[in-house]
């Protein structure tokens, strides 16, 4: 087949855009629909940036296939063109890269980049009516698929203000019958306009639900973002947020290309990061260099802090993901000549943007956390369970699944002597040390609400073993399989069969290490349950003391000779009886003094300080011997005695 110069075929005017829409909105479906809408507004907000605006309507008629924004700005031009003798007005809307924000002398930032959105939206348009109000006069003309109709004229000679109305209908022949204007969406994008812009006044009209409201938030992103950290349900893991504004034209930085940035974040207790950036007010989805920017100048600040104040932790490697797992960000900025991806403008690309962003992070991030010290090493400490918890769930890429709560009896360990209530409220387990005490707790346990599940030895040290070896252990796989709410990464407390776990041991020093063992194991593995506050100590007594009919119980050497000192009077001969162990009590003295919910003493598991707790048990059950020789050379002086 011949290809010569009469197959060639010459789009002019908006033909383009009716052609092939897809290049200039991204496509026809629903978000294609709503983007008229946001470049209309975008152009509203440009009059707001650049100080020539405060109130922006914007109005969804009944349908919601039709919609009409305006301002308070300047007012589109309506004189004629130079060169093309035409008014300014009908030049901007039916030509393509027609506009005033090429040369920065109009608008110093602006969403509207190219100078071909309003253009665009009239071409999709089966509608559009542009009103203007300038000079003493409103001015009207009207528009069908990119065409006028029409000359601009002059429909009211006397009139106050300026400002710019466009009212406008996506054309069925482009977007088909079925698309609406989504309120909820467009609700929830003007007011995220009003958080990005202090000053910014927006009122919403939805007249098919005859909804009005304004929005206006003189609070800024710090507002913005207190209200998505909300709506995502996961709560700070930090009291304060941080927030950073630069506007160089206020800090005499005269590099025309220096970026306003603004920027608020906190870590919350979720497991991924939440990122909003925005450039010139409009949302860029997909990030760009601003975002690269922010991310290279958090992990710097928070790499310095934590070198700067020994805050390194042994035993784990610190990712880039660990330190920004959980955040929650509002990062917005205004870059005078913008280079962005598409006409849907959902990326940055100016490489300059990334090391200004990168400083401002880094400089103002790092004085944050050293001004707010306590708070730093709270976020640090946060950070490190972050990277163990990524390094445990690597390692054990689900070799434990979750079990059903409490009325789930299969898979339970064999040792288990469980109760009968299936109400995990009030159920406890006692995880108790050897065969010989657990046959005591069973026999003086209430059966109703009491579990018990015996150990062998000391359990595996889960400080110094690896994910794997930890759940090759097969006592503390018992435990997990019995308390039914998973492990590691994969734990769900409301599976969890018991809501007090004690540990009850002996009270001597092998006891002591027993627990030390299973609270490591809990720190390290389901640190939730601490958290939440589900594991106990239980309190056995070591010595029974009888003195003429009454009876005492110490709990240590210290408690007894307080009880031989203030109890013991005239002549009376005290009875003083150490138990080896737990297997020596009685079913019954076992009951009445750790047992009975109305007689016990038992200690709740608390967390005061992560990065001290972190770094304790690292120091203390890793393995790095020389922190515990040094723990032990630093105290021997105090040591009386060894219990062997």
């Amino acid at each position: 087949m011949a290809y010569t110069a009469k197959d060639i075929t010459v789009l002019e005017g908006l033909e383009p855009v009716r052609k092939r829409p897809g290049m200039y909105i991204g496509g026809v479906d629903g978000r294609g629909f709503h983007h008229l809408l946001w470049e209309i507004v975008d152009n509203s907000v440009d009059e707001v940036i650049n100080g020539h605006a405060q109130t922006i309507w914007v109005t969804l008629h009944r349908g919601g296939q039709s919609a009409t924004v305006e301002d308070d700005g300047r007012g589109i031009p309506v004189d004629l063109h130079e060169k093309h003798r035409k008014p300014a007005l009908e030049i901007i809307l039916t030509t393509l890269h027609a506009g005033a924000k090429f040369d920065h002398q109009s608008y110093i930032h602006s969403g509207g980049l190219h100078g071909v959105g309003a253009s665009v939206v009239n071409a999709l348009s089966s509608l559009m009516v542009a009103t203007v109000r300038r000079d003493g006069q409103e001015y009207r003309q009207e528009f069908e698929r990119g065409k006028p109709t029409g000359k601009m004229r002059v429909v009211n000679p006397k009139i106050r203000g300026t400002g710019t109305k466009i009212f406008f209908r996506p054309d069925d022949e482009i977007f088909g019958v079925k698309l609406r204007f989504d309120a909820a969406l467009v609700r929830s994008r003007l007011e995220s306009k009003t958080y990005l812009h202090r000053g910014l006044h927006v009122v919403f009209d939805d007249e098919e639900s005859g909804e009005k409201v304004t929005f206006a938030h003189d609070g800024g992103i710090t507002d913005y973002l207190a209200k998505v950290v909300a709506e995502r349900g996961k709560p700070p893991s930090q009291p304060l947020a941080f927030f950073v504004a630069r506007d160089p034209r206020k800090v005499g930085i005269e590099d025309p290309k220096a970026v306003v940035l603004e920027c608020a974040l906190q870590w919350t207790e979720s497991t991924d990061e939440h990122i909003q950036s925005y450039v010139n007010g409009i949302p860029t989805g997909s990030g760009g260099t601003h975002e690269n920017g922010f991310k290279s100048g958090l992990v710097k600040a928070v790499r310095n802090f934590i070198e700067t104040h020994n805050l390194s932790p042994k035993g784990v490697t610190l990712t880039a993901e660990d330190i920004r797992e959980g955040l929650c960000v509002i990062l917005s900025v205004y870059v005078s000549d913008p280079q962005v991806q598409g006409q849907t403008k959902d990326r940055l690309n100016n490489p300059e943007v990334a090391a200004d962003v990168d400083g401002v992070m880094r400089t103002s991030l790092e004085k944050w956390l050293t001004e707010n010290r306590s708070l730093g090493e709270g976020i640090v400490a946060r950070i490190i369970l972050a990277a163990r918890a990524r390094e445990a769930s690597r390692a054990a890429s689900a070799a434990v699944s979750r079990k059903t709560a409490v009325s789930h009896r299969l898979n339970l360990p064999g040792k288990l002597a469980d109760c009968s209530s299936t109400d995990p409220a009030e159920s406890e387990l006692f995880i108790v040390e050897g065969d010989s005490a657990g046959g005591s707790a069973k026999q003086g346990r209430d059966r109703r609400t009491q579990a018990i599940l015996p150990l062998r030895g000391k359990v595996l040290n889960a400080e110094q073993a690896s994910t794997s070896k930890v759940l090759g252990n097969k006592e503390l796989q018992d435990i997990v399989s019995a308390l039914g709410c998973g492990f590691g990464a994969d734990i769900d407390v409301s599976r969890l069969r018991y809501d007090k776990i004690f540990l009850l041991m002996d009270a001597d020093s092998d006891g002591h290490h027993i627990s030390t063992l299973l609270l490591t194991f809990f720190y390290r593995h389901l640190r939730r349950l601490i958290v939440d506050g589900h594991i106990y100590l239980a309190q056995p007594p070591l010595y029974r003391i009888d003195i003429g009919k009454e009876t005492y119980w110490a709990l240590d050497d210290a408690e007894r000779e307080r009880i031989l000192r203030d109890k013991v009077k005239g002549n009376a001969k005290p009875e003083t009886t150490r138990f080896k162990g737990l297997g020596e009590m009685m079913p019954q003295t076992l009951k009445s003094t750790t047992l009975d919910p109305k007689k016990r003493h038992a200690l709740r598991v608390q967390i005061v300080d992560e990065l001290n707790t972190d770094r304790v048990l690292n120091e203390l059950m890793g393995k790095d011997p020389s922190a515990r020789f040094r723990f032990i050379m630093e105290r021997a002086a105090t040591a009386s005695e060894v219990d062997v």
